[in-house]
């Protein structure tokens, strides 16, 4: 598993770094290809999860608890700041900041671009991706792993252990488990190539900002490289020496930001923009859900609704395992209500008060960020708007550190997860090897530079929609196997 999924990693990585132009080209026509004739399916496929997370939830197996221990493994702050941590890294401090700008000129259900409809659109839809249908499609994965996990006490935790209820106990040492383990390493890969080779620019243009120097790739590399030492560092401590403390420490420095920009920003306007975001978002959830475009070719709901569903279940497999180890003790309704609730509203709060800021200084201070944006130049608008927060250089000193923390909060989960996956054997409770972990911590780093070599977004998208689809598969398949195991819970308690 550890040599194939190392290979695959290279022969992506390297050809890139070779040739980036042609292999810019190549992966713009297979997203857009693979977007316009397997969206619907993207778009069902979370339809489904929600509806079937809801019934599990609030029905009879919701009670059902997640190991033998009377009491959770960690408190709720803990588990809270976790699993939020690493579900969101640095992606979310790049899209709550200008998700706003692309929609304001592509708007979706035909509003004119530019408008004020068209803005009220952008204020809602970022709320949209980063909300119930995202950490859904975090939830259902978690489920299905975390629940044969801990009831047959599985000796390994990868994502062939979610179908053991179908194929038997041995399924994962088998060579069709193991498949499917090696498809989970290449979706993480994906997903985490996209998140990182967005959070590194971002993060060199605030740098770049705050010390007074010229924003360049060699700095995106030195950032990178800085990113890697940070995450590193943290899995090489562990679970709970390095990852619990870096995530606890980050919802503080989250709290803290947030909590600036309220005090300092335009805080009325932020919270009366979100407070109708909200508003527009519950009455049009279902339609939003199930929008396709289907009288209409702006590109919506291809470039963005399912590129973040995508997004989700390529990570949704990392998080699941992630979240199976820190949730022993918690029952499956804590569970799903818990990762739905507490991720929705942490990523609603960076969307309505630093997002709207951001909006507002583009309307009302002079700043055009917009116009930054639609030059291509998305992560140096990023930058100037941190730059225009009062108290400098404090805000541009704590985004940098904030940005840091959560790219490697969310790489140092990312990396256990691969260690795991790829060991013989790991019962609950143990961990992956140190040697294992940090190699993997270093490993990420590969795809992300590749991508950010070719320096478009639709090389980043392309990468966890290409990745995402085998997981799609696996899903279903975990779903019936959840199933079974469920119902043999009730035979045999």
């Amino acid at each position: 598993m550890f040599g194939v999924a190392l290979v695959c990693l290279l022969g992506v990585s390297v050809p890139i770094l070779m040739a980036p132009g042609p292999a810019g080209a190549v992966v713009s026509a297979t997203y857009q290809w693979m977007a316009r004739e397997l969206g619907l399916i993207y778009q069902w496929t979370t339809l489904f999860t929600l509806a079937f997370l809801a019934w599990l939830a609030l029905g009879r197996y919701g009670t059902r608890v997640l190991g033998r221990t009377p009491e959770p493994e960690y408190g709720n702050a803990s588990w809270m700041a976790m699993l939020f941590c690493a579900g969101i890294g640095g992606g979310l401090m790049y899209w709550s900041t200008i998700e706003w700008a692309f929609y304001v000129d592509q708007p979706p259900f035909g509003v004119a671009p530019a408008s004020v409809a068209a803005r009220e659109w952008a204020a809602t839809y970022g709320i949209f991706h980063w909300g119930p249908s995202a950490w859904g499609l975090y939830a259902l994965p978690t489920v299905a792993i975390a629940y044969p996990y801990y009831r047959y006490d599985l000796p390994c935790l990868r994502l062939s252990g979610a179908l053991v209820g179908l194929f038997g106990h041995g399924f994962p040492d088998r060579p069709l488990g193991r498949a499917v383990d090696f498809f989970f390493i290449i979706a993480l890969i994906g997903g985490a190539g996209t998140s990182l080779g967005l959070a590194t620019p971002m993060l060199g243009a605030v740098a770049a900002r705050l010390f007074g120097i010229d924003q360049s790739l060699s700095l995106t590399w030195i950032i990178t490289g800085a990113c890697v030492a940070l995450f590193g560092a943290s899995v090489y401590q562990g679970l709970d020496r390095g990852i619990k403390r870096l995530s606890n420490a980050n919802l503080v420095l989250g709290v803290i930001f947030l909590a600036w920009v309220l005090a300092t920003g335009p805080a009325r306007f932020a919270l009366e923009l979100g407070t109708s975001s909200i508003g527009l978002m519950l009455q049009n959830f279902v339609r939003m859900n199930t929008w396709t475009e289907p009288l209409g070719d702006t590109g919506f709901v291809e470039d963005w609704t399912i590129f973040y569903w995508a997004w989700w279940i390529a990570y949704g497999p990392f998080m699941g395992l992630f979240v199976t180890r820190i949730s022993r003790g918690r029952t499956l309704r804590a569970l799903i209500l818990g990762m739905a609730g507490f991720g929705t509203l942490g990523c609603a709060a960076f969307y309505i008060v630093w997002g709207n800021s951001v909006l507002w200084l583009d309307l009302h201070g002079g700043l055009a960020l917009l116009d930054l944006v639609r030059a291509g130049e998305a992560a140096t608008a990023i930058a100037a708007a941190i730059a225009a927060l009062a108290g400098q250089p404090g805000p541009l000193l704590l985004f940098l550190i904030l940005g840091f923390v959560f790219v490697a909060t969310t790489y140092d989960s990312a990396s256990y997860a691969i260690a795991a996956a790829a060991t013989r054997n790991l019962r609950p409770g143990a961990h992956p090897h140190r040697a294992h972990r940090l190699f993997w911590a270093g490993a990420l780093a590969f795809l992300p530079v590749a991508l950010i070599v070719i320096g478009s977004l639709e090389a980043l998208r392309s990468a966890v929609l290409v990745t995402s689809l085998p997981i799609l598969v696996i899903g279903v398949l975990a779903v019936v196997s959840l199933l079974r195991s469920l119902r043999e819970g009730e035979e045999t308690p």
